[in-house]
């Protein structure tokens, strides 16, 4: 929890009424640019407004996916250029990790539209019994599986000390309103049977330090961490990943923890940060200029 000296969290009606204090915005993108199946208007609006004051804008996503795959998701909703500069992705992060065990016989836990992560690296897919290190990318029907689906599978994985790469440390994602699990829920469930875990996205530092190097070279400059803010709407991941990355973290509070503070005054916001692991520095219901 937040220590006593913390200072609370201040609300916002507007990213504008901050924006002088930064050169770079390290922002989330699933529940705070897209809920998975539509764009976020006034999210678009304010990325754009950012970069039009001289802010650079880093979209930095727990997506166990190439930015690429990315790139082409936020075409499709309508996201234009103008509202990023670049984009990284845990599965940017966890490609290194796969090339660093390269020929190395993987087991693969996920569905189909991961494959993209593992093109051109030499990871063999076997079946589980045969697999040196498993690669965890979600759940392989997460509208109806859970972390208890594999169970069975997760505890010979542990009895036999093998690492899972989780491609994905989200706990839970909201997709049209709804909250389904993802690749995070399944390694913490194997950490709690004994397993090992390697974390390639948020809040771990790899992904922050590759988003941060990009953003150097964009603007040719080093950028101090008192100029940088991280927005997401996650405790765990983003609030979490910004303040140990020792930049300023800003929540939005419509995304998966919506349930809890949408409806919430500010004094039971303020109650409900002073219970949670972290506590971002702001906080708005929507990102809007």
């Amino acid at each position: 929890m937040p220590s006593s000296t913390t200072p609370p969290t201040l609300p916002l009606s507007g990213f504008s009424e901050i924006a002088g204090r930064f050169d770079l915005c390290l922002c989330d993108v699933w529940g705070v640019v897209h809920n998975g199946v539509a764009a976020f208007g006034e999210a678009v609006s304010a990325l754009v407004a950012m970069r039009e004051r001289g802010i650079s804008v880093v979209l930095v996503t727990n997506a166990p996916r190439p930015a690429a795959v990315i790139e082409q998701q936020l075409d499709g909703f309508g996201v234009p250029r103008a509202a990023w500069d670049a984009i990284v992705t845990s599965g940017d992060v966890c490609r290194g990790l796969i090339a660093a065990r390269a020929g190395r016989p993987m087991f693969r836990l996920g569905p189909e539209r991961d494959k993209p992560l593992v093109a051109g690296l030499d990871a063999p897919e076997v079946a589980p019994e045969e697999a040196s290190y498993v690669l965890c990318t979600g759940l392989l029907d997460d509208e109806t599986d859970t972390a208890e689906t594999y169970a069975g599978l997760l505890a010979g994985f542990a009895a036999r000390g093998l690492d899972m790469i989780c491609a994905n440390p989200d706990l839970v994602v909201e997709r049209g309103g709804r909250i389904v699990p993802c690749a995070g829920s399944v390694a913490l469930a194997y950490e709690e049977m004994g397993g090992r875990a390697i974390y390639a996205g948020k809040p771990h530092a790899p992904i922050y330090e590759a988003a941060l190097a990009v953003a150097d070279g964009l603007r040719g400059a080093s950028i101090p961490r008192e100029r940088i803010c991280g927005i997401g709407d996650a405790i765990r991941t983003d609030i979490a990943g910004a303040q140990a990355f020792g930049i300023t973290g800003i929540m939005v509070l419509a995304g998966i923890h919506a349930q809890d503070l949408m409806e919430a005054s500010w004094d039971e916001r303020h109650g409900w940060f002073g219970r949670q692991s972290h506590r971002p520095a702001y906080a708005l219901p929507h990102l809007v200029w």
